[in-house]
């Protein structure tokens, strides 16, 4: 089990607090994602457990011991993959591994054995004599992410580990994560990518302004906003009906014929039906219930997410 009990964290010369009083609770061998726009602290707290930073108030514990004493016990047991890419350009796959297993200290026969496994699990074996810098963006990714496991982690620490890859090598990446969590060990995923969180978070804690919004399982996330309608027209409702619903729905969502009513009440869609109705717009799609992922966000935060 981590624990994180009220973190705080303000960079030099901020006008406000990276982190401010972040508690959490993530469970042994599960993946929990931090949800959040960039500059909601998601970077700042994965910084904090990595050891990048050290908290300015509160703590972390992992197996209810310091984070700073279970480290020195197992130095190589949490990994950071950044969202950046962290290797040299100039050498090559397996240079890079080599290297990066050397530096945590391993002795050959380990750093050997490593590199192959991480080689193996990142399905890399085509590539390691070529320069990384020649690698496309989806296998730049995976020996990120190959790096990262040299060290043989216990916990792994992924801050966008999917940036700029296409579909292929992005569903490669989140089956490598789910396998690694699979067998036993703990990630810790930030993204602003809903779609994944939702494809392979157990639960997650949405974030902003440095702040935890909310936490849970996925379930418990949607389950604690109120209902949403979503519908799509075939044509764009009257500028009228359109002002007349924003009075009524100041939360209201549009994008182009579709339009998300947060909060809304199933008592108001008969009405709602009507005038639509009457203004002779037909209706194309509708749903209504709990609120997924991005509804959710919205509810919480009264924005979008930003890039």
């Amino acid at each position: 089990m981590i624990h994180l009990d009220n973190l705080r964290y303000r960079y030099r010369s901020a006008a406000s607090p990276a982190l401010d009083g972040v508690s959490l609770d993530i469970g042994r061998g599960s993946i929990f994602g931090l949800l959040g726009p960039n500059g909601a602290g998601k970077t700042t707290l994965i910084s904090l457990l990595a050891g990048l930073l050290t908290p300015q108030e509160g703590h972390i514990a992992i197996d209810s011991e310091p984070l700073a004493a279970w480290r020195d016990g197992q130095p190589a047991a949490i990994a950071l993959v950044p969202q950046d890419y962290a290797f040299y350009p100039m050498l090559t796959v397996a240079e890079n591994l080599d290297f990066f297993a050397g530096v945590q200290g391993l002795a050959a026969p380990e750093r050997r054995r490593n590199c192959a496994e991480a080689i193996a699990f990142a399905c890399l074996e085509a590539v390691v004599n070529r320069p990384a810098g020649e690698l496309s963006g989806g296998l730049r990714r995976r020996l990120n992410l190959a790096i990262g496991l040299t060290g043989a982690p216990d916990v792994l620490l992924l801050d966008e580990p999917t940036v700029g890859v296409d579909p292929q090598s992005r569903h490669f990446l989140l089956q490598a994560v789910q396998r690694f969590a699979a067998a036993g060990h703990t990630v810790l995923y930030a993204s602003h990518y809903m779609e994944e969180i939702e494809a392979v978070c157990a639960a997650l804690a949405i974030m902003d302004a440095g702040q935890v919004l909310t936490s849970g399982t996925l379930a418990e996330v949607r389950r604690g906003k109120a209902s949403a309608l979503t519908v799509e027209m075939a044509s764009s409702p009257p500028e009228a009906l359109t002002a007349h619903w924003r009075a009524r729905f100041p939360a209201l969502e549009a994008a182009g014929n579709r339009f998300c009513f947060p909060d809304f009440a199933a008592a108001e869609l008969a009405a709602l039906l009507a005038e639509l109705a009457a203004a002779g717009v037909a209706l194309e799609r509708m749903e209504y219930g709990a609120p997924n992922l991005e509804q959710a966000f919205m509810q919480l935060t009264q924005h979008a997410l930003r890039d």
